[in-house]
């Protein structure tokens, strides 16, 4: 072949392994596209509490495991052009899936079965069958395509790196693009067509590409191999043998996610609790591992030893990196100007009005940085939160963490006839090591350490790779650097703030003025009145929920439960999705016919933090609520615990959730309000806060009789009688009226003033609801994800 002939070829493969990075980058981007909605319609079917979100995330994580270990072993058998075919069906496979998964997932799961009280093993068999289709594929991917670009054994390090990274990439820009610009334009069919579109396209574009790549039979492969063995640096004897390879890295997948969800818990505080904050981590995360393996990839085409020491090095730096940047955030917050904002932000109880700071980065993009207006400081404050403050504490560690992904295929990959298997075994040992790591974390580690002592555990985990560094062969500054990094890990693991610090500080306040308490579900925690404000806020996730006493700001979480039940004839059930206080909830049960209050908490360490308030405050109207056996309190998610008891309820509501609240679409579709209405006792009453303009439509939507009272909906199956005197008159019974003034409410000033400033609108069956278009649905929650101005 002449020179020039070679050149050519040398082109046209270089520009065909592009192009192949580029289609894997696509595959990444639709694999996380597919988890987040594929998440968030499992969760309608199983429900939204930490159970059966682990499960969720246990599921797709066996699958990937699965696909890895068949992935290798077939690509280890197959000829290059096998394995691109192969990984061209794999893609057509999560196609097709995606094109049913909606009616699979929601149809047929949601729809037909889960109102079924089904056993626990049985729900986890569910959700690790319905995901093991299109995550078994996606896990195939990567050794395919390993084994098929590499053309011998010393690239295969360089192009295991670089698939891994720009496969990560795309799946860091799906997160991103998917709940930042698609969840807010289209709903999750829709999503799930878009996906389809990409995978299909990955498909059919890798098959053309053969050709460029002078992809012979297994002969011509296998010949090449031999030929890279035959070099002495490809006949080194590895420093550890596979099994404690395989080891390390399901420990290094171990404390990856322990870290993503301990960074989760913080982060959700910080960002209080909106709709955006997992994708936003989960991006972010990602495109650290992503950065990290692609650079890690291009120094492998210098000269390099002891890429295991590298590797170990790297790996003991990871956690003592996440443990100090979270410390000094801490110690820094209320003492740098520079975090003035921020220390302000935390001091609040409400999140960022995401469509507003969105809309003016959008419009004045340059002005956001010379403007003093509050729209641009807005905008200054969303970037720091999302972008600058999530970097910081993310980004180092998850680019080692990528960094060390090539350096372990260079110490591993000695055997070209196991390629394909070895990166299938790492990848299933990491999946593996990362399953049990979320499980100890979720269900042990935070329950029981809380997060500090998570984060102390995790600081303390970098000896293990300190130890195995340690002991290699040395070399001339290894044994002082070990004896370092050993001693920035006893000041990482000393510096940790206590839990009572850690969480003042990331609301604002001093450590010894709040209440704490922290379970698998979340962080709860009550506070005193801000400047200038009255009562205690109890808080869920950073968020404020309401205040103690009850009764405060017009009475809305008072009035929510009141007004139904002196509206009832004869109230005896009464369910409430929500304890946040425990204001709706004692509301509830003003009325001596009340024979019992369910509350459904989908956060446990709600009831923890107001029992150990109640033990040092001794406030009356929380003593009443934990002690009349009037009042059970469930945890659980609240939509999955009406629909599958099937209990009959007189009033039903959800105590006042914000709209952009973290799944709160979910407790304000036309498919709720559908299960509260099947839920009713006849002549029962369903009961909702009215928060923004589409929640008020679609409940409207939703019932035949509704009765508008300002910020409060009430719908029925039955027509609504109101008349103001006599519900009035109902405040002045004796027992009403002592059972909300042993709190100190005056529940008929309350109710005077909120009837006061809009008189009642009542809706028939027989009103025109064709006007009443732009709603919230399952498949779409415009109010969680817009916040457009129709929004709270």
């Amino acid at each position: 072949m002449s020179a020039s002939a070679r050149v050519a070829n040398g082109t046209e493969s270089r520009l065909a392994l592009g192009l192949l990075l580029a289609v894997f980058f696509t595959s990444g981007f639709a694999a996380l596209l597919y988890q987040v909605i594929w998440q968030r319609l499992l969760a309608i079917f199983s429900g939204a509490d930490v159970f059966s979100v682990t499960i969720i995330v246990a599921a797709f994580m066996g699958g990937l495991g699965c696909g890895n270990l068949v992935g290798g072993h077939l690509a280890d058998r197959l000829s290059r052009a096998g394995c691109l075919a192969l990984f061209a069906l794999a893609e057509l496979a999560i196609a097709l899936f995606a094109l049913v998964s909606k009616p699979f997932f929601y149809d047929f799961l949601y729809g037909r079965i889960g109102a079924l009280e089904l056993p626990m093993p049985v729900l986890v068999a569910i959700l690790f069958a319905s995901v093991v289709w299109p995550t078994f594929f996606m896990g195939v991917s990567l050794p395919l395509l390993a084994r098929g670009l590499t053309r011998s054994l010393e690239a295969a390090a360089r192009t295991v790196g670089s698939l891994y990274g720009w496969n990560t990439l795309g799946a860091a820009a799906g997160a991103a693009v998917t709940t930042w610009l698609l969840l807010r334009r289209f709903d999750l069919e829709t999503c799930l067509r878009i996906g389809a579109a990409l995978s299909l396209s990955c498909a059919v574009s890798v098959l053309p590409l053969r050709r460029w790549l002078d992809l012979g039979g297994p002969g011509a492969a296998h010949e090449a191999d031999a030929a890279s063995e035959a070099q002495p640096e490809t006949m080194r004897a590895p420093v550890f043998g596979l099994p404690v390879w395989l080891l390390l890295y399901a420990l290094s997948g171990a404390v990856a996610l322990s870290l993503e969800i301990a960074w989760f818990r913080v982060l959700g505080v910080m960002l209080k609790s909106t709709s955006f904050t997992f994708g936003t981590l989960l991006a972010i995360y990602l495109a650290g591992v992503a950065s990290g393996s692609i650079v890690g990839s291009r120094a492998l085409t210098r000269p390099m030893d002891r890429p295991a020491a590298r590797f170990l090095a790297l790996q003991a730096c990871i956690p003592l990196y996440a443990v100090l940047s979270l410390s000094l955030l801490v110690w820094m917050v209320d003492r740098s100007s520079l975090l003035a904002p921020l220390w302000v932000y935390f001091d609040g109880g409400d999140s960022l009005r995401i469509g507003t700071v969105t809309a003016e980065l959008a419009a004045h993009p340059l002005a956001v940085w010379t403007s003093v207006s509050p729209a641009a400081g807005g905008a200054r404050l969303f970037l720091g939160l999302y972008v600058l403050l999530p970097l910081v504490l993310i980004g180092p560690p998850t680019f080692l963490m990528g960094l060390c992904f090539p350096y372990l295929q260079r110490a591993v990959q000695t055997d070209a006839r196991f390629l394909g298997r070895r990166v299938g075994w790492l990848q299933t040992a990491n999946i593996a090591g990362s399953l049990l790591g979320s499980l100890l974390t979720g269900f042990a580690f935070l329950p029981g350490l809380g997060t500090p002592g998570t984060f102390r555990l995790l600081a303390a985990l970098a000896g293990v790779f300190l130890v195995l560094w340690a002991r290699m062969p040395r070399d001339g500054a290894r044994p002082a650097a070990a004896l370092a990094l050993g001693a920035v890990a006893l000041v990482a693991v000393a510096a940790v703030p206590r839990s009572q610090t850690l969480w003042a500080k990331l609301h604002g306040t001093l450590p010894d003025r709040v209440y704490v308490a922290e379970d698998a579900a979340g962080l709860s925690l009550i506070r005193p009145p801000q400047r200038g404000s009255r009562g205690h806020l109890v808080m869920a996730g950073g968020l404020e929920l309401s205040r103690i006493p009850y009764g405060l700001y017009g009475g809305t979480h008072t009035l929510l439960s009141a007004i139904p039940i002196l509206l009832h004839p004869h109230p005896r059930r009464v369910g409430v999705i929500g304890l946040g206080s425990g204001d709706t909830s004692f509301a509830a049960g003003g009325r001596p016919e009340v024979e019992e209050v369910e509350t459904i908490e989908i956060v446990g360490s709600q009831l923890d933090v107001l029992r150990a308030f109640e033990r040092r405050q001794s406030y009356a109207g929380l003593r009443l609520l934990l002690s009349d056996p009037r009042f059970r309190i469930v945890v659980g998610d609240g939509r999955t615990h009406v629909r599958r008891s099937r209990r009959k309820y007189d009033v039903i509501e959800a105590d006042a959730l914000r709209p952009s609240s973290a799944y709160a679409g979910n407790l304000y579709s036309l498919e709720y309000f559908a299960l509260l209405r099947e839920s009713l006792e006849p002549g029962g009453l369903a009961v909702t806060w009215l928060p923004t303009e589409r929640v008020r439509d679609t409940f409207v939507r939703s019932f035949p009789h509704v009765l508008l009272l300002r910020e409060i909906g009430i719908g029925s199956e039955r027509p609504i009688p109101f008349d103001r005197e006599s519900l009035l008159a109902r405040c002045e019974d004796p027992h009403v009226k002592d059972y909300y003034a042993r709190v100190g409410i005056n529940l008929r000033r309350l109710l005077v003033d909120h009837l006061r400033s809009q008189a009642p609108l009542a809706i028939g069956p027989d009103a025109d609801r064709s006007v009443y278009t732009d709603v919230n649905s399952d498949l779409f929650a415009k109010d969680e994800f817009l916040h457009d101005g129709k929004s709270w």
